[in-house]
């Protein structure tokens, strides 16, 4: 890796500020830690550009899919453990459908698209890639593309076929979207290539061995292509493990270009059961594969991989947080009972979760504790009584409920003396100290409530 010593001796060194950094040295800095691009110095020769990009490149190369209004990255690692570092950009997961399929079945895995979205963190999660497999029915090939640009638009694509002729069609239905071309071969490589140079997308290549891949990859780079996604053609679920370890410990640790990209995967080529092809794509998230592609979408099935693919592709040094606010749960009203909470996600979750299961319509107000957990916020000075007070008063909830009752968590029970002085107007009640002793509490209290406000 080049350091920002070497790219600072290759830049023009006049200061001028134009990068949006006040000297060439500080900005020679962010280039080579990776926070910014090289092409933001104007006065920069083209081939010194192109030689510093290279150098300060990832190891494992991006992959740009999707559209305008959604785009897709994939690849970008630069580390093999996500303790060193971080995870970069998490892998798609989503299954397929073919020109052999029955129009029931496709219209019913388009349906799973359209549904199987959840809302966790802040964050919307939910299928986001599609492979169209082409059985030797162009017509039917190109409609069904047409179909899903139509009705799933935030979905990447993967066009599957040998075809160069529909391939070349499908790339004209819509200028704005950017598919995977999956299928390149040893025999087929150079048509594929001068396919996408009329149209810059990425190509996938489909190889029956370790040895096979890299003769492929080699090949296309060779020829100036950019943008890879890798497919070792394993057989076995040993076998695909190894590769991808293989593939991703050689990209990283020997720098060797031809194995420097993503990688794709097809649960549903080593068993015919989708819980055990979602227990291999749950390892397969963690261990690599940049697309995971199933048989089905099943909600059962498909919501714990969307967790576990936010939660190992977030910063391990940064705390899951949601942010600060009131959230109302089933419904509350102005007689409905109000709770306080830190923003640390498990807790919310676990809170927010009995809440709801206990059905009591509730306002929840979530303070920014930096994303630590009650008592370690207390302790921090972040959930104490001085600053939940300042939160009550601004969030609002006041012009939401009748009453002033407040529940605090029965861990920091001790700062309820205070808290009623810092809110004279508020009756300070603490809660139970483990959030499964919500429900019983929350029903007793509306039941009050409401009784008082009567």
């Amino acid at each position: 890796m080049i350091t920002g010593i070497q790219i600072m001796q290759k830049l023009p060194k006049t200061n001028c500020g134009e990068c949006g950094f006040p000297t060439c040295l500080a900005f020679a800095m962010k280039v080579a830690a990776g926070q910014i691009e090289i092409d933001k110095c104007p006065y920069l020769d083209p081939k010194i550009k192109e030689e510093i990009a290279e150098a300060t490149s990832p190891p494992v190369k991006s992959v740009i899919l999707g559209n305008k209004q959604y785009t897709y990255k994939l690849g970008g690692e630069t580390v093999l453990f996500r303790h060193e570092k971080k995870f970069e950009n998490p892998p798609l997961i989503g299954t397929f459908v073919h020109t052999a399929m029955e129009k029931q079945e496709i219209e019913r895995k388009i349906k799973a698209y359209k549904n199987y979205k959840w809302e966790r963190v802040d964050k919307i999660l939910f299928p986001d890639v599609l492979m169209i497999e082409d059985k030797g029915n162009e017509e039917k090939f190109l409609y069904l593309l047409e179909k899903i640009i139509s009705e799933l638009p935030e979905i990447a694509i993967i066009l599957n076929s040998e075809n160069i002729n529909a391939l070349e069609k499908a790339l004209q239905i819509d200028n704005d979207f950017r598919p995977l071309i999956y299928g390149v071969n040893y025999q087929n490589y150079r048509d594929f290539w001068e396919l996408t140079t009329k149209k810059e997308v990425p190509l996938g290549i489909k190889a029956n061995s370790l040895g096979e891949l890299a003769k492929i990859s080699e090949s296309l780079l060779k020829l100036g292509a950019k943008e890879l996604v890798l497919d070792s053609g394993a057989l076995s679920v040993r076998e695909l493990f190894e590769d991808l370890v293989i593939i991703r410990r050689v990209a990283i640790k020997k720098r060797f270009k031809p194995f420097g990209f993503p990688i794709i995967t097809f649960m549903y080529r080593y068993t015919d059961s989708l819980a055990l092809e979602t227990l291999l794509a749950s390892i397969c998230i963690a261990k690599y594969a940049g697309i995971i592609l199933l048989s089905d979408l099943k909600a059962e099935y498909l919501f714990p991989l969307l967790v576990e693919r936010m939660n190992i592709y977030t910063d391990p040094q940064k705390p899951l947080v949601v942010e600060e606010g009131i959230y109302p749960i089933n419904g509350p009203d102005e007689n409905s009972p109000v709770i306080v909470t830190c923003n640390f996600a498990l807790t919310y979750f676990i809170v927010s979760g009995e809440v709801e299961g206990s059905r009591v319509p509730t306002w929840v107000l979530v303070k920014d504790t930096d994303g630590l957990s009650v008592l370690t916020a207390w302790a921090a000075g972040k959930f104490g009584a001085d600053n939940i007070a300042e939160f009550v008063k601004r969030c609002g909830i006041e012009e939401k409920v009748k009453h002033r009752e407040l529940m605090i968590p029965g861990y920091v029970a001790g700062i309820k003396g205070e808290l009623e002085e810092e809110l004279p107007n508020w009756k300070i009640i603490v809660g139970p100290r483990e959030a499964s002793g919500l429900p019983p509490v929350l029903k007793e209290w509306s039941k009050k409530l409401k009784h008082n406000l009567d």
